[in-house]
């Protein structure tokens, strides 16, 4: 997927972040923080992870400034609704800068966290793959809980085969 408009890119880039909130808005707040593991993200984690990521890495790396990202931890936002609110400033942030981009600004190379130049809009392809990524960790961390699973697409599995022509 190129992305030559910044236009056409982020009515994408909201249904992508509406999918992940979905995804959010269904773990149990009493369980945010729970791993099923040692050392690995919780789901909460996960969230501000992918909004840290998000402004701190990627906005800044597509206007070729180095990342801030330091870290997802809960001294950036706590409980479920202070995680969804910091993932919609975030996101709101990410927003402004990027509207600015002309297609000739898509076209330059931004900088990515390790300083290699890279096309910005393949940052900003990258940025969506990270966000799915994580929300596909938070969707497994739900069945783990035993917490039903929002259709991110309209139907459930069983629902498509249903409806499907064998």
């Amino acid at each position: 997927m190129e992305i030559r408009s910044v236009d056409s890119f982020l009515p994408y880039f909201e249904t992508i972040r509406e999918r992940t909130m979905r995804v959010l808005r269904v773990v149990p707040a009493h369980r945010l923080e729970w791993r099923h593991s040692p050392g690995v993200f919780s789901s909460g984690d996960l969230a501000r992870h992918i909004a840290a990521v998000e402004r701190w890495t990627f906005a800044e790396n597509v206007v070729g400034r180095p990342s801030r990202y330091r870290g997802c931890g809960t001294d950036l936002a706590e409980g479920l609704d202070g995680v969804m609110g910091f993932m919609e400033n975030m996101h709101g942030e990410t927003v402004e800068i990027l509207k600015g981009l002309t297609p000739e600004d898509l076209e330059r190379k931004g900088t990515s966290p390790q300083g290699v130049p890279v096309t910005a809009w393949k940052l900003l392809r990258a940025m969506i793959e990270h966000e799915v990524h994580h929300r596909g960790e938070m969707y497994v961390y739900l069945a783990l809980l035993g917490v039903p699973r929002p259709p991110l697409y309209g139907v459930t599995e069983s629902e498509l085969r249903r409806s499907s022509v064998a």
